[in-house]
């Protein structure tokens, strides 16, 4: 798992920047800008709820997304200009998970004092989990080594509905309180947008509600836990959701394939960017051997090209409940 390291890399950077003056000259909120709202996302998700609840005054915004070139947020590394746009800006959203430590230094630096900051992951009514290393799953090394550190939580909350329903809520706070003029546009853009997900919730319940087979079986990192809990959907996996382990053990392929025989799966699943060898690995080691894949979109490494083609939060949202119910029907 990719830890630590980012903190150096932040504090690095910050002190180049000082020692440079970059800091001094970066942009320092709107009272020192003009009147243009600066907001700027780490993960995809953040930044496309944001931008939904902002509607048309996105266009009169600096948005900013800093995953926009596809980047997984397990192994984003920021840059200082990246550095330079949250010290300045006026909201800065992030998930605040293992993944982003690096946040904190940036935040401890940022020259904008009134900066509104949501961690995602501190938001209250967001119940938010350990890690969990379930039966047959491939534990990293560096866990089982370090068992005396403080425990790991699972980062990707997004990937439920009814928490994204509260995060948004969130997020539209944020802004009128940043952007007061234009809280009401704010509040019934958030409305409107609560229906969406209020609508997706309904089509996960409905596809869990009528399965065949509510167990999931991932040859892949697991990061569907939220999800899973929602609906009531147990799992197996390779890996845990923020695992950087990429080859599985025999003894986790062989788990894998017991309970895909056991369980009368007809698919294995896998996250997107997979290059799918450990599913084809399980399907291998079943009786059967013809099981299909599918692949479960994370919502972790959404690019500029693939926003710019009308890609978004609902939709790949969406896209899972579709493939979803072809598997478990």
């Amino acid at each position: 798992m990719i830890k630590k390291i980012m903190n150096v890399l932040v504090c690095a950077s910050t002190l180049g920047l000082t020692a440079c003056g970059g800091l001094a000259s970066a942009q320092v909120g709107r009272s020192a800008k003009g009147d243009k709202l600066s907001v700027v996302c780490t993960t995809f998700s953040c930044y496309d709820w944001t931008k939904e609840i902002m509607g048309n005054h996105a266009n009169d915004a600096d948005l900013i997304y800093l995953l926009e070139n596809g980047t997984d947020l397990h192994s984003f590394q920021p840059s200082a200009a990246d550095i330079a746009e949250i010290s300045g800006c006026d909201v800065f959203i992030y998930v605040g998970g293992e993944s982003e430590e690096w946040a904190e230094d940036a935040l401890n630096n940022a020259t904008n004092k009134d900066m509104k900051v949501i961690k995602l992951m501190d938001v209250e009514g967001i119940n938010t989990k350990e890690e969990e290393i379930k039966e047959g799953m491939q534990g990293e090394e560096e866990e089982e080594e370090e068992h005396s550190e403080a425990p790991e939580f699972d980062e990707h909350i997004w990937l439920s509905p009814k928490n994204a329903k509260v995060l948004c809520e969130n997020i539209a706070n944020a802004l009128s309180e940043a952007d007061p003029d234009n809280a009401e546009d704010y509040k019934a853009n958030l409305n409107g947008y609560e229906e969406k997900l209020s609508d997706l919730d309904s089509k996960f319940e409905d596809v869990v509600a009528n399965a065949k087979v509510k167990t999931l079986v991932f040859g892949d990192r697991f990061p569907f836990r939220y999800l899973c809990d929602d609906y009531g959907l147990d799992y197996y996996a390779a890996f845990v959701g923020c695992s950087a382990e990429t080859e599985a053990s025999f003894e986790t392929v062989a788990f894998l394939a017991k309970k895909t025989d056991e369980l009368g799966v007809n698919t294995i699943f896998t996250i997107e960017n997979s290059d799918g060898r450990i599913a084809q690995a399980i399907i291998n080691s079943t009786k059967g051997k013809d099981q299909k894949t599918a692949v479960l979109d994370s919502i972790q490494s959404v690019s500029k090209e693939k926003i710019e083609n009308s890609t978004t939060y609902i939709s790949l949202m969406e896209q899972n409940v579709e493939t979803l119910k072809t598997a478990i029907d």
